[in-house]
């Protein structure tokens, strides 16, 4: 006769397999960089992205500038952007804006979103604002620049 709960392990191993292959899977998702549709800008080389996000470029055109909207410590857009982009580990990050800022390459540092919606509710009420999110969450209402010539989901894409 079988035991009435000898399953439960094998049952339990199964689940939380599934659950980590669903966890790996959300991580791999792209990351999108989103502005406002009257941004003049529609792609950029991944050295452009790098000189927007490191502050070097401070404005779309002559009259449109540059405000970085970056995710809070802790949220993975953040770790991606880091880790891709700025090619810096959170504390090399936060000196790099305090260095900048002092020595008046920058009037502030990048300001801080604690969600994909504040980054696109942001993006959608800051003329020239610049955001990453996760690019399965980008809502209607913003553009979603390309990253040489490819947007996210492409092969090749940098950004996930």
């Amino acid at each position: 006769m079988a035991k009435p709960l000898a399953f439960l392990p094998k049952v339990m191993a199964a689940l939380l397999l599934a659950n980590l292959a669903g966890a790996s899977t959300a991580q791999a998702a792209d990351i999108a960089i989103v502005v406002r549709p009257d941004v003049p800008v529609d792609n950029l080389s991944f050295a452009e992205l790098r000189k927007v996000f490191l502050g070097d470029r401070q404005f779309w055109t002559s009259n449109v500038k540059v405000t970085l909207l970056v995710r809070a410590p802790g949220a993975r857009e953040r770790d991606v952007v880091l880790k891709s982009i700025y090619q810096m580990s959170e504390a090399q990050f936060r000196q790099y804006w305090i260095a900048k800022v002092f020595r008046a390459e920058a009037a502030s540092g990048p300001r801080i979103v604690y969600s994909n919606e504040m980054a696109v509710d942001m993006v959608t009420g800051t003329p020239g604002a610049v955001a990453f999110v996760d690019a399965d969450q980008v809502p209607k209402g913003v553009k979603v620049l390309k990253i040489n010539g490819l947007l996210p989901g492409a092969k090749n894409y940098p950004l996930h």
